[in-house]
């Protein structure tokens, strides 16, 4: 050990054992805002106390176990100097929190029991209902039984089952009762287990004063294990109406600490990502046969993607976040640790998280990914970090440099949240006025930000080569000023969900398109034409030609025009020559191969396109067309 760095932890040893001499004083705290990021938090507290003359130190205890110590601000207020500022656990608070786990589990525990005893009584009723059965051939193997005992036995035997029918469904009601308990105290268990695991934090600011006094202090800090996702609510009322949108933020947190009435900020950026700006190699070429490629999913999945996230022992997870890597989407796991998402085609990949656990990664190549995580056993630390003084520091930097407004109540009977939109120098911020409270459980929160009506126009749009159905979708013009993020939004089209889709807020498109769902009253089929579809030597070449046609019905009560989008493959060898043949007046895009045709079509109206190719190719080559 160097000098420098024996000095370096001599005078740490010697701070820490002085500040245990130095008379501590414990500042209440409160909550006031919290700006949530995409990843993380930043909690705004305030603290008053008063403290003694000369050195001491206040403390602000009960903080979320999962707060950044290189993250922390204080800003102080009244007579004294602010030497020193660090962050420890408090393992005094476990007793507190191992004490409320056990009452919980205690209360699973006991309803569980008497689930017990009431499957068994389930049981018994049971086996009286087949005793009954069994022994309803009143006559045995005689044929004279009277009609008295006949009728005495029906008596019995109605009486009976009536009153084992009646306990039987009072059984099962009180057990959906205990079932609603138990997911409710599993719920509240899962923030307390959390910060079990890490004892709450607490910060210690080192303070010298002249006099007594009173003091009050503002400190900031970033926690973990919180964050956000967009979400939308996309309605149309029919097609010659503005598209109205609502504009929510799905919320999460596990940071063990609850946040209870706080004004909320809902910000884009993202503190865990890092801000280097990466830097580029020099890309050495070289043949195929000495070159290394990375695997990758070739054939991304598209659509809804569910399953359900479990720890080492099996048992589901709730409260666990799932994103789709490299985006704005996500969800978190309900109570039995299910999910549901909804992935956009060119993203291939989930991420999976919770408290504790080491994050996992998944392929996505089915309709159905399920994941198990493990324990993390890194534990954290105590660092000492750098304190402020009680000069007018700003909590949050970063020059405002627009205020967009007051947003405006959505179409609805009752009133909206009001919210305010700021933009930052790199983020933009959304503040809702009315304050909230949420839990640390893991329980998803929807919060309204902001309801718009869009104009908007309406296109039909079928790829008939990829889905046989035409879907609506809704155009908007000018998007970019609404601060849209992307994620998953539900659709609405004439007071029916009709499902799911991804607002695609990353588009560099000038026009921002929204699948507003299937329309079937609309028919297509696409077919090949195998009269035209034909394979022939021609000398040293082979000339292969396709024709297909695309049928379509208007079996609406409106006429409509629906773009149909098909294509040609497209040479990238000079040796392949491909020719377009007949394209029905469609307009065909050399560089991609893609046509495209505008079809009005009459109520009841049937329209056939026909379009076709010709690729010739050496005789020693082979192609795939089909």
């Amino acid at each position: 050990m160097n000098k420098l760095s024996f000095s370096l932890v001599l005078f740490c040893l010697t701070f820490f054992a002085k500040a245990q001499e130095l008379k501590e004083n414990t500042f209440k705290s409160e909550i006031k805002s919290v700006t949530i990021f995409l990843s993380g938090a930043q909690i705004f507290e305030s603290a008053q106390g008063n403290f003694s003359a000369g050195e001491s130190v206040v403390v602000i205890k009960g903080l979320s176990p999962y707060l950044d110590e290189k993250s922390i601000q204080v800003k102080g207020k009244g007579n004294f100097i602010i030497q020193a500022v660090n962050r420890r656990l408090d393992y005094l608070s476990e007793k507190n929190i191992g004490e409320e786990v056990k009452k919980l589990e205690g209360e699973i525990e006991a309803i569980q029991r008497n689930q017990s005893r009431e499957n068994s009584r389930l049981e018994v009723l049971n086996e009286k209902i087949s005793l009954l059965s069994a022994n309803k051939n009143l006559g045995g193997s005689q044929s004279s039984t009277s009609t008295a005992s006949l009728k005495q036995a029906l008596d019995f035997y109605d009486t009976e089952l009536t009153a084992i029918k009646k306990e039987e469904l009072q059984l099962k009601a009180n057990m959906q009762e205990e079932d609603q308990k138990l997911n409710s105290l599993r719920s509240q268990l899962v923030g307390l287990q959390a910060s079990d695991t890490k004892s709450t934090s607490e910060i210690r600011v080192k303070i010298k004063a002249t006099t007594a006094g009173t003091a009050s202090f503002e400190l900031n800090y970033l926690v973990q294990n919180a964050g956000w996702y967009p979400k939308y609510d996309v309605r149309v009322k029919d097609v010659s109406s503005p598209l109205s949108l609502n504009y929510k933020a799905e919320v999460f947190q596990n940071t063990g600490v609850d946040w209870k009435n706080v004004k909320l900020r809902f910000s884009n950026g993202n503190p865990s990502q890092g801000g280097q700006m990466p830097e580029i190699d020099k890309w050495e070429l070289n043949y195929a046969r000495l070159t290394v490629f990375q695997p990758r999913n070739t054939q991304p999945f598209s659509g809804s993607v569910s399953g359900r996230v479990v720890d080492q022992q099996g048992q589901g997870i709730p409260g666990a976040t799932v994103l789709v890597k490299g985006t704005t989407i996500g969800t978190s796991t309900d109570f039995d640790g299910s999910y549901s998402i909804t992935v956009p085609g060119k993203n291939g990949r989930l991420v999976f998280s919770f408290v504790g656990m080491m994050p996992e990664e998944k392929i996505i190549n089915s309709s159905i990914v399920n994941v198990q995580l493990y324990e993390d056993n890194q534990s954290l630390q105590e660092v000492v970090v750098t304190g402020y003084g009680s000069s007018n520091k700003k909590a949050l930097t970063g020059t405002t440099v627009k205020l967009r407004g007051t947003a405006s109540p959505a179409l609805a009977d009752a009133q909206t949240i009001q919210t305010t939109f700021q933009e930052n120098q790199t983020t933009v911020e959304i503040e809702v006025t009315e304050p909230y409270t949420i839990k640390s459980n893991g329980e998803r929160t929807l919060v309204d930000l902001q309801g718009y009506q869009i104009p908007a126009t309406y296109q039909y749009s079928a790829i008939p080569k990829l889905d046989k159905d035409a879907f609506l979708i809704a155009e908007i013009n000018d998007w970019s000023k609404y601060s849209l993020l992307q994620g998953e939004s539900n659709l609405y089209f004439e007071d029916g969900f009709v499902g799911k889709s991804i607002l695609d807020a990353t588009s560099l498109q000038d026009t921002l398109g929204i699948s507003m769902g299937r329309d079937r009253s609309i028919v297509l089929d696409r077919k090949k034409n195998e009269e035209f579809s034909q394979k022939r030597s021609i000398g040293s070449n082979i000339t292969e030609s396709r024709q297909y046609e695309i049928l379509i019905r208007n079996n609406k009560s409106q006429p409509i025009s629906l773009k149909v989008t098909d294509q040609i493959p497209i040479s990238v060898n000079s040796e392949i020559q491909i020719e377009a043949k007949e394209l029905s007046g469609g307009k065909l895009d050399p560089n991609t191969g893609f046509i495209e045709w505008e079809v009005p079509l009459k109520p009841g109206e049937q329209k056939t396109l026909v379009f076709g190719y010709e690729v010739k190719y050496p005789k020693r080559e082979k192609v795939i067309l089909d």
